[in-house]
């Protein structure tokens, strides 16, 4: 069988930097709806189309095709006494982008640095205005079922769950 739309592809991969260090490797495979239900990257699913299982490809993405430019706009500085006592770099919190705060969809924001009763978040991706190399191999792939292409997404194993 072949890769098309409505199919559920399951995928080993491994992300590189531009520079050609790894950065993520898949410790499960990940699962995903093809056609355009917006499970991976559009422009991967374009390089997987019509390949089979035993296939494997390699794919530059530049920031617009995954995680999009970095955004200044999105870091921002508040004071500490709006954040839990125990907040420390690395934790993460849903808010609201700076632009919109009447945007209905959270973004999630990162602590980078915490300083003299401030604490800098980023609700930039981390990968953001990174080119990167996507990877990847195909493990498995099966014809969706009726379920799965009304909702948009896999069911089952590694995946989205009602």
């Amino acid at each position: 069988m072949n890769i098309f739309s409505n199919t559920v592809v399951t995928l080993s991969y491994k992300l590189f930097s531009s520079a050609g260090e790894l950065l993520e490797e898949s410790a499960e495979p990940i699962t995903y709806l093809h056609g355009g239900h917006h499970g991976i990257f559009p422009k991967i699913e374009a390089e997987l189309a019509q390949k089979k299982v035993g296939d494997s490809c390699s794919v530059t993405l530049e920031p617009e095709d995954a995680f999009g430019e970095y955004d200044a706009e999105l870091v921002r500085v508040e004071a500490q006494d709006r954040f839990p006592a125990e907040v420390k770099v690395g934790m993460q919190f849903e808010g609201y982008g700076a632009k919109d705060d009447s945007q209905d969809e959270g973004i999630v924001y990162t602590v980078t640095d915490i300083a003299d009763g401030k604490v800098v978040v980023d609700g930039n991706h981390p990968l953001a205005g990174q080119r990167l190399r996507f990877d990847c191999t195909v493990l498995d792939i099966r014809a969706a079922t009726a379920e799965e292409m009304e909702h948009g997404h896999v069911h089952g194993d590694g995946s989205h769950h009602h």
